[in-house]
C-alpha cells in the first residue's frame, strides 16, 4: 500500500515511521498545512498513491476532501476540529467516488474505551444520584479543546443521559499525555474511569489499519465500524483477539 500525508508533524512522523511495519510505503509528505491543491503537480506526485492520510488543520480538512474527491484518492481523516463542518464533509463523501475512514482519535485503546464508557453510562442512567461528568488534558500544543475524544465520549454518554447535563473541561499545559476520563459523582462516592496514551504509536498503528481497510471501498466510515469488522471476522475465525 502507498500513502501520503497531509501534514508531517509529531503524528505524520510516527506514522511514517510505524509504516515499514505494515508494509506500507510513504511516498509524498505535505509539510506544511495549508491545504491540497488539485493542481498538475498534486496529480502527478499523487498518481500512485493510494490513500491520503490527513493529519493537518482543522481549516484545511474541507479543502483537503476536495482535492482527494477530484483526484480520486481514498482518505484516512484523523485531524479534529472540524466538527462544525461535518455534515458538508459527509455529504460531500457520500455522494462521491472515494471512500474514507475518520476518527477523532484512531487509538484502539480509546475505542475500547469508547464502548466501556457507553455500557457504564447505560448502566449507572437507572440511578438519578449519580451525575456525570468529563474532563480531559493535553500538551500545549494541541489547538482544540474539548478534545474530539472528549467530544464523542460525550455523544456516547448523551445516549443515556441530558447531553446538556454532561459538562466536559479542558487543560492544556505543558506535555501532558492525552488523558481522558468520564466520572460518575454522588454524594457518597464516584467512580473514575480513565484512559491516558503513552505516546502516539497506538494512534499511528490504528490510522494505518484504517488506511488498509478503505482500500478498494467507497462511502463514509468511522474507525469503529473498521474495528467492529475486524473484530466480527476474528471471532468468525477463532482468532483470539
Amino acid at each position: 500500500m502507498k500513502i501520503a500525508l497531509l501534514g508531517y508533524g509529531k503524528m505524520g512522523k510516527m506514522i511514517e515511521e510505524m509504516a515499514s511495519l505494515r508494509n506500507t510505503e510513504v511516498c509524498e509528505r505535505f509539510w506544511d498545512v495549508k491545504p491540497l491543491k488539485a493542481d498538475t503537480q498534486s496529480r502527478e506526485l499523487l498518481k500512485d498513491v493510494d490513500v491520503l492520510v490527513d493529519f493537518s488543520v482543522p481549516d484545511a480538512v474541507l479543502d483537503n476532501v476536495k482535492t482527494a474527491i477530484s483526484l480520486g484518492k481514498n482518505m484516512v481523516i484523523g485531524t479534529t476540529g472540524w466538527h462544525q463542518q461535518a455534515l458538508q464533509i459527509s455529504n460531500l463523501i457520500k455522494n462521491s467516488e472515494i471512500g474514507c475512514v475518520h476518527a477523532p482519535n484512531f487509538s484502539i485503546g480509546i475505542n475500547l474505551f469508547y464502548k466501556i464508557a457507553g455500557f457504564a453510562a447505560q448502566i449507572m442512567s437507572a440511578f438519578e444520584e449519580y451525575d456525570p461528568h468529563l474532563s480531559e488534558a493535553h500538551h500545549k500544543f494541541k489547538i482544540d479543546a474539548p478534545s474530539g475524544t472528549a467530544l464523542m465520549l460525550k455523544k456516547i454518554v448523551a445516549e443515556s443521559y441530558d447531553p446538556e447535563n454532561i459538562p466536559v473541561s479542558s487543560v492544556r499545559a505543558g506535555y501532558i499525555p492525552g488523558t481522558h476520563l468520564l466520572e460518575f459523582d454522588s454524594k457518597v462516592d464516584y467512580i473514575t474511569l480513565k484512559h491516558t496514551a503513552r505516546n502516539r504509536e497506538g494512534l499511528a498503528l490504528g490510522a494505518l489499519t484504517a488506511a488498509e481497510w478503505i482500500c478498494g471501498r467507497k462511502g463514509l466510515y468511522s474507525f469503529e465500524e473498521v474495528l467492529n469488522e475486524i473484530l466480527q471476522k476474528q471471532a468468525t475465525n477463532g482468532d483470539k483477539l
